[in-house]
C-alpha cells in the first residue's frame, strides 16, 4: 500500500503589508513594528525610510516641547486645476491619508532645551509639494524665529513646487528666500536638514540656504531630475551625483548625518551658532562680504537708479565720463 505523504503549501512571497517591509536597499523583510522602534532605518543595510512629520518631530524635539501653530492653514483652489481628478479631490484624499490638512507642520519646540522655530515637511501628502499653505508656513517659522531670536530649522522632503496652484506656488520660492534673508540679517543661525527626496522649488529655494546644510545618508537631492539634466548638458552624468555622499564630496552638503543622531548634530550646532545680540542686526556691514540673495539685487537696483546719465560733452559726441582719444 502506497505512502500517502501529507501536502504542503507553497510558500508565499507576499507578506501582509501591515505586518512586514522589504527594504528596497537589502531585500530583507522587515517587521514593521522594529522599523518603527528603529525610526525606521534599516538594521541591515542602514536605508533610511521615509519618515512623516509627526514622527519627524518626535526623533528631533525634546518630548512634550512642540506647539504647534497655524494648524488650520488649508490649501485652496484658485485655478480650478482638474487633472485625472481635481484639485480639491486630490487634498481630500492625501488630508484622509496622512491626517494633515497640508504637507508642511510648523511650531515651537526645544532641543536639549534650546527654543527653536521648526518646520517639518511630509512627502506623503501629496509628494511633499510646496503651494501657499507651505510657503505661508515656512516663512512664518522664519519670521517667529526673527521676531522670537530664536533658531530656524527647516526639514525638507518635497518634490517641488504644487503644479495644482501654478504661479502661486512658484512665487512660494521669492517669498520663502526673503523670510530666510531677512532672518540671516538678523543674525540668527538656520539649520536646514534635506531628507530623501528634496527636489525641485524646495531644493532652489531655501532648502540649501541654511547656515548649516545637513542630510541624511543616500538622500535624492536635486533640482531636475537624472534625464532632464544628461539631457540638458548633453553629457552622461556620473553614478549617484543627485545623492547626498556625491554632493557632500563635492562641497554642496556640510554634514551626512544619521537619523538616530540627527537631535544631538543639531543641538551641538546650536551651541556654536549662537543668535546675535538684539541690537546687532546691522552689524554685518562692517564684516566680510557674503552672499545675500535678496539684498544683493536690492543694492544693485539701488545704484543703477542712483547714478546719473552720462552726458555728452559738447562738440565731441562723447559723454563726459569717457575717454578721450
Amino acid at each position: 500500500m502506497p505512502i500517502k505523504l501529507p501536502s504542503f503549501r507553497p510558500r508565499k512571497d507576499a507578506y501582509p503589508p501591515d505586518l512586514w517591509t522589504r527594504c528596497p536597499g537589502c531585500s530583507e523583510m522587515l517587521f514593521n513594528k522594529q522599523l518603527d522602534k528603529a525610526n525606521r532605518v534599516c538594521p541591515s543595510c542602514n536605508h533610511h525610510f521615509r519618515l512623516s512629520a509627526a514622527a519627524r518631530l518626535e526623533v528631533l524635539l525634546d518630548p512634550g516641547s512642540f506647539r504647534e501653530l497655524d494648524a488650520g492653514l488649508q490649501s485652496v483652489d484658485p485655478l480650478g486645476f482638474v487633472d485625472q481628478k481635481a484639485y480639491p479631490d486630490r487634498v481630500t484624499a492625501a488630508q484622509v491619508a496622512t491626517g494633515m490638512r497640508d504637507a508642511a507642520i510648523r511650531g515651537i519646540g526645544a532641543i536639549e532645551g534650546t527654543t527653536v522655530s521648526i518646520c517639518v515637511m511630509d512627502f506623503g501628502f501629496m509628494g511633499g509639494s510646496m503651494g501657499a499653505v507651505v510657503g505661508e508656513k515656512v516663512t512664518r517659522a522664519a519670521e517667529d524665529a526673527t521676531s522670537g531670536r530664536m533658531p530656524l530649522i527647516v526639514v525638507s522632503a518635497s518634490g517641488g513646487a504644487r503644479m495644482q496652484e501654478g504661479t502661486l506656488a512658484l512665487m512660494q520660492l521669492a517669498k520663502t528666500v526673503a523670510a530666510v534673508e531677512r532672518l540671516r540679517a538678523a543674525g540668527l543661525p538656520f539649520i536646514s536638514l534635506m531628507t530623501d527626496p528634496t527636489t525641485g522649488g524646495v531644493f532652489a529655494s531655501y532648502a540649501v540656504l541654511g547656515d548649516v546644510n545637513l542630510a541624511e545618508p543616500n538622500a535624492l537631492i536635486g533640482f531636475a531630475g537624472a534625464r532632464v539634466s544628461a539631457g540638458t548638458i548633453a553629457q552622461e552624468l556620473p553614478p549617484g551625483f543627485q545623492r547626498t555622499e556625491f554632493l557632500f564630496s563635492h562641497g554642496f552638503v556640510d554634514r551626512i548625518v544619521q537619523r538616530a543622531e540627527a537631535r544631538a548634530e543639531i543641538a551641538a550646532l546650536l551651541r556654536f551658532l549662537v543668535p546675535a545680540p538684539a541690537g546687532a542686526e546691522g552689524a554685518d556691514e562692517g564684516g566680510p562680504t557674503l552672499f545675500r540673495p535678496m539684498s544683493f539685487l536690492s543694492s544693485l537696483a539701488d545704484r543703477m537708479i542712483g547714478e546719473p546719465d552720462p552726458v555728452p560733452a559738447a562738440g565731441t559726441g562723447q559723454s563726459e565720463e569717457s575717454p578721450r582719444g
